[in-house]
């Protein structure tokens, strides 16, 4: 099959290489220089027009769309209205990543569990809403901020100095003209990705990943240092559970909504002493969570998409292995950091890489994002994953242009 992959991160290039492992021809727009695999097309992810026309005129069979901002600004409704096969939630269902407060409101009109909140566009209501609530307590932007627009507080102080400076200081700009000021949960995440077309779910393995920036969960939020899949004590039945609970009525929310959702619905989830309950949905394929997942998928992507958006049980079948995946970012990353240093020699048999912010000259990589690459393996167990791992990122230890956490999958 002929397919359009629209972004140009690490899980774009990881459902690239899914699919060119199948076979199939890959198109990338507008990709990165690490995508070897696929077809560069020069078209940004905001070109919607010029997207549904090149894959018109390639006879594209389906186009699968990786990032949040397109989803949430419409590209799929384009899609639809030219007769091109999209796979992805149209405008109105993609709001449920795209909007933290409808979120909120649809698990509560439908019984989903979730923490306790309020949602508020002035600073002296949020501000009153926290000193009653105390601390910790967790500030979210409404909108998209790109994994980064979530502050745990744990002081109200800190929590009063976010809510400023998403509302008045204009931090996330659009994304945080409303803020949802939430309880604070205790307990173990996960992530379950399921895929789902109207009332129909079909689960993925389990997936854990970690977001803080360094060892020991410390520092700054980031989009993602690594994550491992299958979660140990996420059994089986745990997942039945959550997609009982949470998955299942969230999708038929949405039919019910007016809203039916296709495409690939994201739930983090979190183990707490009253049960499990949701932090948040995205509407599309986790970064880097489908770095680790996809590699355990036996099936062919492809014939699972085509599957489930015809209505039938894809019958998703799993590697009895384990997977680890470590992001290397820039240093300073998520803050400020220099684009354009070369990568060192890097890669070893056992392991595979997904690129995200790579430019290459020649033979030469060069890191041009906060994310560069994530280093991947499977294995028996995490542990002999996590080892192929962390060799595949040996040359990168002796690098003040870069780092990496090397305690991902570790600490379970």
């Amino acid at each position: 099959m002929n397919f359009l992959i629209v972004g140009s991160g690490g899980r774009e290039h990881s459902i690239v290489q899914k699919l060119a492992g199948h076979q199939h021809t890959v198109h990338a727009a507008p990709g990165n220089d690490g995508m070897e695999e696929a077809k560069r097309v020069d078209i940004p992810e905001t070109d919607f027009e010029s997207l549904a026309r090149y894959a018109e005129e390639e006879n594209i069979d389906w186009t699968i769309i990786g990032p949040e901002a397109p989803l949430s600004a419409g590209i799929v409704d384009v899609f639809r209205e030219k007769g091109q096969k999209v796979f992805g939630p149209d405008q109105s269902a993609a709001v449920i990543e795209g909007s933290k407060h409808f979120a909120k409101q649809l698990m509560n009109k439908h019984g989903i569990p979730t923490a306790a909140y309020g949602a508020f566009t002035d600073v002296d209501e949020a501000h009153r809403y926290i000193r009653e609530q105390g601390a910790p307590i967790v500030v979210k932007a409404d909108g998209l901020a790109a994994g980064k627009g979530v502050i745990i507080a744990e002081t109200v102080r800190e929590a009063e100095e976010a809510v400023r400076s998403m509302l008045e200081d204009e931090e996330f700009g659009e994304a945080g003209r409303e803020v949802v000021v939430e309880e604070y949960l205790e307990g173990k995440e996960f992530s379950l990705m399921a895929f789902v077309e109207g009332d129909r779910v079909y689960p993925m393995l389990p997936a854990r990943d970690h977001k803080k920036a360094f060892d020991g969960d410390e520092g700054p939020n980031t989009g993602g240092m690594g994550a491992f899949s299958p979660v140990p004590g996420v059994t089986d039945a745990k997942v039945q559970e959550a997609v009982g609970q949470i998955l299942q009525p969230a999708a038929d929310a949405m039919v019910e909504e007016g809203r039916p959702f296709q495409g690939i619905l994201y739930a983090g989830l979190i183990e707490t002493a009253d049960g499990m309950k949701v932090i948040e949905f995205n509407a599309r394929f986790g970064d880097p969570e489908t770095q680790v997942v996809l590699p355990l998928l036996e099936n062919d992507l492809a014939r699972v998409i085509t599957d489930v958006t015809a209505g039938k049980d894809p019958s998703l079948e799993w590697k009895n292995s384990c997977s680890v995946g470590v992001v290397l970012a820039s240093a300073g990353y998520p803050g400020a950091y220099e684009k354009g240093k070369e990568l060192p020699g890097h890669g070893c048999e056992g392991s595979h890489f997904t690129y995200a912010g790579v430019t290459r000259e020649g033979e030469t990589f060069r890191g041009g994002g906060g994310r560069v690459l994530m280093a991947g393996a499977t294995g028996a167990d995490l542990k002999e994953a996590r080892q192929a791992v962390q060799k595949a990122l040996e040359p990168f230890d002796a690098s003040d242009c870069f780092y990496y956490r090397k305690d991902i999958a570790e600490h379970i």
